[in-house]
């Protein structure tokens, strides 16, 4: 599984918007500018992150984008699953009884086990957190 361009441009766009400061509406062009995507490819990757209530848009003259939740409320799983639905490994972990062979399938216990510990890896990392992984790394960077 290798998670869309699009998720990876909306968790980048959340970690950029996380580091404005509160309530700071946020341009379309600069967005855009400092995540080298295109106007249209943003406003597909926003629109479910509007939806499930993490990013606010404001239309009209100085309108943009300005998160809608703390960035401490707001987890990596969160962005994943408003941009890609639910995390599911296999078919038959979708929902119950959809495969005749789950109850004898040695694999199946493996794959709920498996996607439970990627969605538990994925709800322990806010967005606050990756804002600071991204200013330590960078202040490394600089000191080299």
């Amino acid at each position: 599984m290798v998670i869309t361009r699009a998720t990876e441009y909306a968790i980048r766009t959340v970690i950029f918007l996380a580091q404005q400061p509160p309530d700071e509406i946020v341009l379309k062009k600069d967005i855009c500018r400092t995540q080298d995507v295109t106007p249209a490819f943003l406003t597909k990757i926003l629109q479910p992150l509007i939806k499930v209530g993490i990013v606010n848009s404001q239309r009209g003259v100085g309108g943009g984008f300005l998160l809608a939740k703390d960035p401490a409320e707001i987890t990596l799983l969160d962005i994943l699953q408003a941009e890609e639905g639910p995390l599911k490994l296999n078919h038959c972990l979708v929902e119950e009884d959809v495969c005749q062979r789950e109850s004898h399938c040695s694999a199946h216990e493996i794959w709920a086990e498996a996607q439970g510990k990627m969605i538990e890896v994925l709800q322990g990392y806010s967005v606050e957190e990756l804002v600071r992984r991204e200013k330590e790394k960078l202040a490394l960077l600089v000191n080299e």
